[in-house]
């Protein structure tokens, strides 16, 4: 333990940090912007380029573990992560928790009915309920558990040699889905297990881009090989993304990981090549540097925006193109939600912030995640 605290603090990485405001931007549009009728090729292509933004954070997470296991103790590390990570998931829960009980059947609340105590032990252990984008919550705690055996792993150099195996698994077992409609004839026990299996599904369809983030903070002079190449994994992420288009849209297979990870490294490649030109932008750069500080507390909160935004404005999830909504009608009422959702987000978390520094409390991320 001594030589660990002898050992110098590693600073945040300039590129990975913007990575990460440039992460919760595209998950925030991917349950904003989605248009098209179900089933449609305009759906099919608005949900491949906007979802999946979650591959991105599971990379930047295993990242940023990696980079900062030089100073690993598992109790510590456990402990932080109560603090700054299950505390404030909780306090954030409470709006979405609140919203299942007094607008069960507008919010989509699956348990209605079930004792009120036992709701919220469902909500918190699988997210998607009360809050849909927290699933991750859950399924992130699993990798904090594992987090002693992945650096073991990685000492002992068997890690890196399971990536080619975890890849198959996500290009070839796609996330599960799961809406409260597919379980409305179901029991309250099989309906948990269901949410359950959600989550878990999400730990084994992601374990790779956990890994691969690790991989790449320990060697990162590899990252260089995605700008060198990148025309090439560009040309991957376009096959990639028009195959999952057309195997969506004939109903065969739906996985829209796979193009991320070409996204990922290519994104990842131009940020690290051009991070000095970055910095010397320095108004850009402070905006996606505070946007990265706040990015765990605006994909706590912004989901209740997007409800809100659907019930004042009366528009679904997915904005429809038709008659009524010509194409162009849609993409601006898609960019409006999005503004709306994450500007009011964000200074939400700006008033709560300076409310709690008013109220001499420093430690903000414990409650908000900022």
């Amino acid at each position: 333990m001594a030589e660990d605290a002898a050992k110098p603090k590693k600073q945040m990485l300039n590129y990975i940090n913007v990575f990460r405001g440039l992460a919760i931007l595209l998950i925030i549009a991917g349950h904003t912007m989605q248009i098209g009728l179900k089933g449609s090729w305009i759906n099919n292509i608005s949900f491949e380029v906007w979802t999946g933004g979650t591959a991105l954070f599971i990379f930047i997470s295993g990242f940023l573990f990696q980079h900062l296991s030089y100073k690993f103790e598992y109790k510590t590390y456990m402990k932080k992560k109560w603090t700054n990570v299950i505390i404030p998931y909780i306090l954030t829960a409470i709006p979405g928790i609140l919203l299942c009980f007094y607008m069960p059947k507008v919010y989509g609340n699956p348990f209605e009915g079930l004792n009120p105590v036992l709701q919220i032990g469902v909500f918190l252990t699988t997210g998607r309920v009360h809050n849909v984008p927290v699933w991750f919550i859950p399924m992130i705690v699993i990798f904090f558990i594992f987090s002693y055996l992945f650096l073991y792993l990685e000492k002992k150099n068997i890690l890196y040699k399971l990536l080619p195996f975890l890849f198959l698994i996500t290009i070839f077992i796609p996330r599960m889905d799961i809406e409260p409609e597919y379980v409305v004839n179901m029991d309250y026990f099989h309906k948990y297990i269901e949410y359950l299996k959600y989550v878990i599904s999400g730990f084994i369809h992601f374990s790779s881009m956990y890994i691969f983030g690790m991989y790449l903070s320990k060697y990162k002079e590899k990252i260089d090989i995605f700008y060198d190449k990148r025309w090439l994994f560009i040309l991957l992420m376009l096959i990639t993304s028009v195959v999952d288009v057309c195997l969506n849209h004939k109903g065969i297979y739906v996985n829209g990981t796979v193009s991320k990870i070409f996204l990922t490294v290519l994104v990842l490649g131009y940020l690290k090549h051009y991070d000095e030109q970055i910095k010397s932008y320095e108004k850009i750069n402070h905006w996606l540097d505070v946007t990265a500080k706040y990015s765990f507390g605006l994909f706590f909160i912004h989901w209740y925006y997007v409800f809100l935004f659907n019930q004042i404005f009366s528009k679904p999830k997915v904005i429809p193109v038709n008659d009524y909504y010509p194409l162009f009608a849609s993409i601006g009422i898609a960019s409006l939600r999005f503004l709306f959702v994450f500007l009011f987000s964000f200074y939400t978390l700006y008033l709560i912030k300076k409310i709690l520094n008013k109220l001499k409390i420093d430690n903000t991320r414990t409650f908000i995640g900022v």
